[in-house]
Formats: structure tokens, sequence, C-alpha cells
């Protein structure tokens, strides 16, 4: 029983320092370095923009083209320093004619589906400018987000910045929306404490760029193309940079099932990532770099997922041993658990009812992201994830 007892305690405080506790000592870091430096990571202001290319990778986006179109040609940036370009391997439905209207952009099509990473590869000899601009072709960028992009450049160090992603948010969102939008507004928290301390621990796909020099072509398996993209730029010593005033605006999952099988694609790829990236474990070399990566990405796609999973047996024995309703230490922290199931359970429950609880779509939400890992893993481990991305269904 005792053995029980250390091992549930560790695996709390696994499960605590995950998704609390890295944040709690990442906002003391920060006062430490704020107080020591008077700085907040902030950019100059500049007058003469680089020359930067948005690179749009779509797969039958014939619907979001002309919303996209309109959004990209509104963008305060140097009309004569924004280059546009559009990759649409393998798209059936008119999206590469429906482009080629457009005498504005630089089109490169394949009949060929072949993946994101691959059709990226392949465009990327052709894009010339200093720096070049990642972005998906259902989403909005905010009006400056390029120009907030390009200063962040003015440090030399920089290497990547990340925009943030904004999840559109309706009182009548169901779990998908209420439980996305709160854990990216979290997320956002820490990307801004992680760049703010060092380095930000991956970038967004919907809105990041790089100096077009420091991109190396990425293995054609790659699933999470953005987070190995940003890594290996960090790896060479360069910082990942978060600019929240660059943002990307997305419509949540249209419900849980289609956001379900979104996370089981960012899980396969991150557990992916981690095999390949697990050189940054080597905190002697990388530093804080290695902190933040352990901390913020690989503990989430690992170890902590199945700490949960095991926490259920064994606070279950620690309580029965106690007893289960005499609500001490162990019997407690059973019931805690058990309570935040049901909640998950009932917010379920009540996805598609009139009647809705945002606050039990949050343990909902919690509880599918951890589904998600085991079920990428056995994606991973099955060799049957598909680097051809397939757009979650999103909220109207």
């Amino acid at each position: 029983m005792e053995f029980l007892k250390l091992l549930f305690w560790i695996l709390l405080i696994i499960v605590f320092y995950t998704y609390i506790g890295y944040g709690i000592i990442l906002y003391v870091l920060v006062r430490i370095k704020r107080a020591f430096t008077n700085s907040r990571n902030d950019v100059v202001e500049i007058t003469d923009y680089p020359e930067l290319t948005l690179l749009i990778p779509a797969f039958n986006e014939r619907d979001y083209v002309e919303k996209k179109m309109r959004n990209t040609m509104n963008l305060d940036y140097p009309k004569e320093k924004l280059k546009i370009v559009w990759v649409t391997d393998g798209s059936t439905d008119g999206t590469n004619k429906l482009l080629e209207s457009y005498d504005n952009i630089k089109l490169f099509h394949n009949d060929e589906r072949k993946g994101k990473i691959n059709a990226m590869n392949r465009v990327m000899p052709f894009v010339k400018s200093e720096l070049v601009v990642f972005t998906d072709a259902n989403t909005e960028l905010g009006k400056d987000s390029l120009k907030h992009i390009a200063r962040c450049f003015s440090d030399p160090k920089v290497g990547c910045v990340s925009g943030e992603k904004r999840i559109v948010n309706h009182s009548s969102d169901a779990a998908a929306g209420a439980g996305e939008g709160l854990y990216w507004r979290y997320e956002s928290t820490l990307k801004k404490w992680d760049a703010e301390l060092y380095s930000a621990v991956g970038a967004a796909g919907e809105l990041f760029a790089i100096r077009t020099e420091l991109y190396n072509e990425v293995e054609q398996d790659t699933i999470l193309d953005d987070f190995i993209i940003s890594l290996r730029v960090a790896q060479r010593g360069y910082t990942i940079q978060y600019n929240p005033d660059a943002y990307a605006i997305e419509a949540a999952s249209e419900n849980v099932s289609e956001e379900l099988k979104r996370k089981i694609r960012i899980s396969a790829g991150g557990i992916q990532s981690v095999l390949r990236l697990r050189s940054l474990f080597n905190i002697f070399k990388y530093g804080i770099l290695s902190f933040q990566f352990i901390s913020h990405r690989v503990l989430r796609w690992t170890l902590t997922p199945l700490c949960l999973l095991l926490l259920i047996p064994i606070s279950a024995t620690l309580a029965i041993n106690e007893g289960v309703l005499e609500l001490g230490l162990y019997s407690s922290m059973f019931w805690i658990q058990m309570i935040m199931y049901l909640a998950a359970l009932t917010g379920w429950l009540l996805e598609h009812k009139s009647t809705r609880i945002k606050m039990l779509f949050v343990p909902y939400y919690f509880f599918i992201m951890n589904l998600s890992v085991f079920l990428g893993f056995m994606r991973i481990i099955n060799n049957n994830q598909s680097v051809n991305w397939e757009r979650a269904k999103r909220a109207s």
C-alpha cells in the first residue's frame, strides 16, 4: 500500500505540473526576468519592410478562395513587398481553376495529392523573399498581422514568429467551441510567457513565418509540419517568438467528433515529432529550450495521459483501503476524479441538446484531448496516419 501511495503522488504531481504547475513556474521565471532585464521582448518599429511571401497550401478549398483573397488583399503591408503563392496539390473541386482568375498570385498545382508537406517542399525552392509566412486557406488574418510579424524579425536572433490562433466563440457554441476556445486562450498565455522567457515551443500552422533561408526540406511523412519546421529553426540557435497582435481567426470545430478527428491527428503528429526532435532532450546543449520542450509539449503527448489513466485504479484501490465513503484524503481524491469524469459524460450527453452548460464542456474537451493521445499513439504504431490533410468541419 505504501508503494501505491508513492506512485499515486508521483502520478498526481506529473499531471498537476503538466497542466498547471508549468504555467506557474513559467510565470515566476518571467517575472524574475522582467525584474532583472526590464524587457518583454519588445520589437522596434520599422519603416522599410522586408519582402515577404504569403504561402497558402490548399486542398479542395474552393468555398474559401474568394474570402481568403479578399482578406489577403486588405492586409496592411506594402503591396510591392508582398508576394502571394498558392499551392493546390490534388484539389479536385476546381480550387486551382478559380485561383487562375487572379492575376496577382503565383499558383502551383499538381494533380497528384501527396500531402501538405510534400507540396510545401516542392514550392519552397521558388520562394526568394527574405521571409515566408505560412497560413491556411480557411483562416482570416488580422489587418496588421504581417507588419507585426515582420517587426519581430528586426531581432537577428529570431528565426521564426508564430501568430495567435483565435477561435470564433459564440454563446451558442457546443462543446467543441467552448472547450477549444478556452484551451487556446490558455495556450496563448503559455506561448507568450515561453517566448518572453526564451522561445515559444512550436508555431501555429494557421499563421507562422520563418526566414526563408532557414527552411530545410522536411520528411514527406511528417504530420505536424508547423511544429517540426519551427523547432528545427530553434535547434539551430534561433528563437521562436510569439506575437498575439498577429493573428488568424478560425471557427471552432463543428462538433466534438470533428474536433476529435483533428486532435487525433495532432496527437499522432506530436508523438512523431517527439521522436524526431529527441535531440532536444539534451538539456546540456539546448538549455532552457529543452526545459520548455519537455514541460510544454512532451509530457502532454506522452506521459501525462497515461498518468491520468493509471490514477483511476490506483486512487480507487487507496480509497477502498481507506474507506471509500469516509472522505479521507485518498477517497476524496478518488471522488474528485469521478465527478470530473461524470461532468465530461454529462457534457457529452448535452452536446447536441438545446440545454447547454458550458462549464461541463470544459472537462468534456479535456477528456477528448487526452483520449486523442491514446488514439493517436495507436495510429503511429499501426502506421495508419496519413500525411494528407483532412480539414475538420468548422462551425458556421
